[in-house]
């Protein structure tokens, strides 16, 4: 078995969107397709804030990590949060999701940024047991007001 992690590029397309696919069913969303366009144009524009670390198991596409790069106010270097990310069900149970959370951490190292943090359902217990491996929760609760709907139904964020 051999794991790489890499940056996405516009030839990936077609495999991030089946497991884009995979992501909103798991989540119980759907969106307008002009907003999964929207999405992949940014993973792949260098101008962008948002990018997105892919998992290459063998040949094949088994996991993404979608990530922004962020200023914040209480910090002097940029920080990075983990938007969504998500591994194949066939590809699960074999280290992908660990091996991109330390892809990311190196990462956040090598361009200096000061933190990486992410959120998960309360009731995710799979993906806490790994991330509590990581760091423990903080005090911190979650309100949203959101505007405008561009999903069709559930909710990812």
């Amino acid at each position: 078995m051999a794991l790489t992690i890499r940056a996405a590029a516009s030839g990936d397309e077609a495999d991030w969107r089946r497991l884009w696919a995979g992501y909103l069913a798991f989540s119980g969303s759907e969106l307008a397709e002009d907003i999964i366009d929207l999405t992949w144009k940014r993973l792949i524009d260098p101008a962008a804030p948002l990018f997105a670390r892919l998992a290459i198991l063998d040949t094949q596409l088994v996991g993404f990590a979608i990530c922004q790069e962020q200023l914040a106010t209480f910090f002097r270097r940029p920080i990075c949060y983990i938007e969504d990310l998500y591994v194949d069900p066939a590809a699960r149970g074999q280290g992908v999701a660990r091996a991109m959370i330390d892809d990311l951490i190196a990462l956040c190292r090598e361009k200096d940024w000061d933190r990486l943090y992410w959120y998960t359902e309360a009731d995710n217990a799979t993906a806490r047991r790994l991330y509590d491996r990581y760091s423990g929760t903080d005090e911190h609760v979650r309100y949203k007001v959101n505007f405008g709907a561009v999903l069709k139904s559930g909710n990812p964020a």
